[in-house]
Parts: C-alpha cells; structure tokens; sequence
C-alpha cells in the first residue's frame, strides 16, 4: 500500500480511491449489554479496503470495546476517465 499522507484528495480520487464510511457497532467494555457507535472514515482502495481493514485490525488489538458488527460504504467518487484539463474558459455576454 503505497504512502497516502502526502496526497490531496484529488490526487487520490484520480488514483482511484474512494471515500470509504464505516459504522462500527461495538460493546461497552463497563457495560457488555450496550452497544454504541463509531464512525470512521478515509480514502481507501475498492474492493481489498487495506485502510478499513487495518483499522479493524487496530480497533481489535488496542481498543477495550469488542466489535459487535462493521457496516461501510465505498463512493468512488471521480475515476481518471472522467477527469479532463481545461485550457481555456470562454465567457458569453
């Protein structure tokens, strides 16, 4: 997975990453019986999601509340084919 820290949002859409949204449903480490939310989300890559993935390897390594469930939604939101340079703009009085 290549370094993303540097990159504009833009340049990472033309990359082909997408905005990736995840609700986490997890259980109150106090309080087993209660499940409250989290909502996460990044550029990520469709369909492996190294990002959300290493997030939920983080999550379950060093946060106390053990996941109840994961949803996500990937939006590609721009792909290089539909990007195009503009050289000049022309006005209309």
């Amino acid at each position: 997975m290549e370094n993303t820290t540097e990159l504009s949002e833009t340049e990472l859409m033309l990359k082909g990453y997408g905005l990736t949204t995840a609700e986490f449903y997890y259980h109150m480490p106090d309080y087993a019986h209660v499940i409250n939310t989290f909502v996460w989300q990044d550029y990520d890559l469709a369909p492996d999601h190294p990002k959300l993935f290493k997030f939920i390897e983080f999550w379950q390594d060093e946060i106390e509340g053990p996941l109840h469930s994961v949803q996500f939604i990937h939006r590609k939101m721009i792909s290089p084919g539909e990007w195009r340079q503009v050289t000049g703009e022309f006005y209309l009085n």
